[in-house]
């Protein structure tokens, strides 16, 4: 019979384990890993819970889950769902970040392309713009991007501070300003 200190670093070593197995997905991938593993296993979110709560051993070892937030990065799925860009411009500055920023090293790039945007448009769920070589010329005609040549962009400033700072968009403070309607011209003086 193993001792509860002998019981715990197997669990230890064991969390270690799934942690470097899941090193390096996202965490939609991670997801569903786990549903898979606790599917697999008959286990429900319950009786995880149950079981945790009532082993003083495993009590003092922090959930999964915990370990999970201090390790995983989040997807463009979920940055695009904290962020909610309105516009084809907003989603091309959020990848250009992500890519940058966020996205795991072997992702990492600072310039991106038209493909790069329906790679990740597409992971992340937002609607493709109609022509997609035109986006990041859009994007960089919105003050989002400075091109760096051969169909690269690379985020600039203003691109930034909008994903940083702007997104999402609160509602609140001074209404979009609207065009003044033009005068019509008509035939009587």
């Amino acid at each position: 019979m193993k001792s509860k200190v002998g019981k715990a670093d197997q669990e230890l070593e064991a969390i270690g384990t799934i942690l470097h197995a899941l090193d390096g997905l996202d965490g939609e991938s991670i997801q569903r890993v786990l549903d898979y593993v606790f599917g697999r296993l008959s286990i429900s979110r319950q009786s995880r819970a149950a079981s945790s709560a009532s082993t003083s051993v495993a009590s003092s070892v922090p959930p999964l889950a915990e370990f999970q937030r201090s390790r995983v990065q989040p997807s463009i799925r979920d940055l695009k769902e904290e962020k909610k860009p309105e516009s084809a411009n907003q989603m091309a500055a959020l990848v250009a970040y992500y890519l940058s920023e966020i996205a795991p090293e072997r992702e990492r790039k600072i310039s991106i392309n038209a493909s790069d945007l329906e790679k990740y448009f597409k992971q992340a769920g937002f609607k493709l713009p109609k022509a997609i070589p035109q986006a990041l010329p859009n994007a960089a005609a919105a003050g989002y991007f400075d091109p760096t040549g051969s169909g690269l962009y690379q985020l600039n400033p203003v691109g930034y501070n909008l994903v940083v700072h702007g997104l999402p968009r609160s509602g609140e403070g001074a209404p979009l300003r609207k065009r003044p309607k033009a005068k019509r011209k008509t035939g009587r003086r």
